[in-house]
């Protein structure tokens, strides 16, 4: 955002630019690190159509389409897939609670309605209150168009017996940058990451290891990244990660209400994280 906090496109395309240089595999945008809350329908499609303009087939670009209305869910994902978008994230429908029968026939009618876009499903409840049942996704899985899973519970189990009892051709991803290595070492396709904001070189890597089973060298660089995992979390996502940001000097620190930006106090903890991953040196 700029100071006036109307969002800034050309710090938009040079992040875009940066990651692609870093390794970044996919760009997830308009996601809960993107503001998705606080941006209006008509800049979050903007921030959509610039992102996959500024990408240009370099790596893919999966849209943030979630909604807790399915209509304007579908209004997103059709806007996505017109711009050309890859794929669409869509989070469990938040605040008004659905049923599993509820979330079933929400994510099946976007499905219907934009299968040529691949769905991404999305379960955070610690965000969202609804929790998608593990019997859920499975019927969910069955339905085409929907391809994977960013699973961000942190419950290992919990993702283990999505990992054995999936369809072959659907992906499990983290959602849960501490637990993602465990995730993706247990058989999971990859990680939705915040850590990897400020740090995506490391993150691609980490991931590259992991998914090839390389477990030593995963966790060697897991141990690297710890400090960011949990200290980008000293407050509600994204207020420390933009704070970071800023001070790493990749766009500015301003965010909208309700969010605030970084406590005072908060500061040195998230720059002593940056210390220790060897992000800051000076």
């Amino acid at each position: 955002m700029h100071a006036d906090g109307s969002v800034d496109y050309p710090a938009l395309r040079r992040l875009i630019d940066w990651h692609i240089e870093e390794g970044t595999d996919c760009l997830g945008v308009v996601g809960t690190t993107g503001e998705s809350p606080t941006v209006n329908v008509e800049e979050h499609q903007e921030i959509i159509r610039v992102s996959v303009e500024q990408a240009r087939g370099r790596v893919p670009v999966m849209a943030g389409c979630g909604a807790n209305s399915t209509a304007e869910a579908i209004e997103l994902a059709r806007f996505a897939k017109n711009v050309g978008a890859d794929s669409q994230l869509q989070v469990v429908p938040y605040y008004n609670k659905p049923t599993q029968e509820g979330q079933y026939q929400h994510f099946k009618a976007i499905a219907e309605a934009v299968g040529d876009l691949p769905m991404v499903l999305y379960n955070v409840p610690g965000r969202t209150v609804a929790d998608m049942a593990h019997d859920t996704v499975m019927r969910l899985a069955e339905v085409p168009g929907i391809v994977g899973i960013k699973e961000a519970t942190g419950n290992i189990e919990r993702a283990q017996w999505l990992i054995r009892e999936k369809p072959a051709d659907f992906a499990i991803y983290s959602g849960d940058d501490p637990t993602a290595v465990a995730l993706m070492l247990c058989g999971g396709q990859g990680n939705i990451s915040v850590t990897a904001n400020v740090a995506p070189r490391k993150m691609h890597e980490l991931c590259v290891a992991a998914v090839a089973g390389d477990a030593r060298r995963a966790m060697q660089i897991q141990m690297e990244l710890m400090p960011l995992h949990r200290h980008l979390f000293v407050e509600p996502n994204p207020v420390p990660v933009k704070w970071a940001m800023e001070r790493l000097g990749l766009c500015g620190g301003t965010m909208r209400l309700p969010m605030t930006e970084l406590s005072e106090g908060a500061r040195p903890v998230v720059e002593a994280a940056l210390r220790q991953c060897g992000l800051l040196k000076n």
